[in-house]
């Protein structure tokens, strides 16, 4: 899937169609600290992982891919929900 780097489109905060620059999120850290991590490092020894082992096929085929639109005229960003897709990059 081919993306433009800059387009036209709503801001919320302007409240109009605007020119945005568009920016790939990058997957932050997990925390440690989370109910399902800490209870995963519980998991770990003999025997079925249950809930944590692998998913049947081994990797998803698509992988969920999250943009970052920022208003050239506000300077403000904002995230649209994510979509799935075999490939991305952005076009020139």
């Amino acid at each position: 899937m081919k993306i433009p780097k800059k387009f036209r489109t709503y801001c919320p905060f302007c409240k109009k169609h605007t020119e945005h620059t568009v920016e790939r999120v990058k997957k932050g850290k997990a925390s440690s600290l989370t109910m399902i991590a800490r209870q995963k490092k519980r998991q770990t020894g003999i025997g079925n992982s249950g809930k944590f082992s692998k998913v049947p096929g081994g990797d998803k085929p698509t992988k969920k891919i999250f943009l970052k639109y920022k208003c050239n005229t506000c300077n403000k960003a904002h995230q649209r929900p994510c979509f799935r897709a075999k490939k991305f990059e952005f076009a020139e």
